[in-house]
């Protein structure tokens, strides 16, 4: 995980709009942790919706999360008609602030506390 507590600030234009963007590392762990444990409750609801219960919804939900979150952290190799894709993943935290931890996000650590608040507590 990075360590830096934040500071390099540039600027990118956000259709249209200036934004500011902010190297934050702590800041935006904390909000990759509520933004991780939003995607695994989802997927919980989703197939507890689709009538799945007990230890499969458990091992579905992980599954599903850790493919998911595999691709936000650009871990998954995405590419269509030869063109990669490589997702970076930043926050809005302001009109016209957008944070982010210096290299790629790392969603893919919190599904387990997500996992363990949502089936285990």
């Amino acid at each position: 995980m990075p360590s830096s507590m934040g500071g390099a600030i540039d600027t990118v234009n956000c259709q249209g709009i200036e934004m500011k963007l902010t190297l934050a590392s702590s800041k935006f762990d904390e909000q990759q942790m509520i933004f991780t444990a939003e995607i695994v409750e989802r997927i919980k609801l989703k197939l507890q919706e689709a009538g799945v219960n007990g230890e499969k919804l458990e091992d579905l939900t992980a599954s599903i999360a850790l493919s998911i979150t595999g691709v936000i952290d650009d871990m998954a190799g995405i590419e269509a008609n030869g063109l990669e894709v490589h997702p970076y993943l930043t926050f809005r935290t302001d009109d016209d602030e957008l944070i982010h931890c210096g290299e790629n996000a790392y969603t893919y650590e919190h599904v387990y506390a997500a996992m363990k608040k949502l089936f285990h507590a």
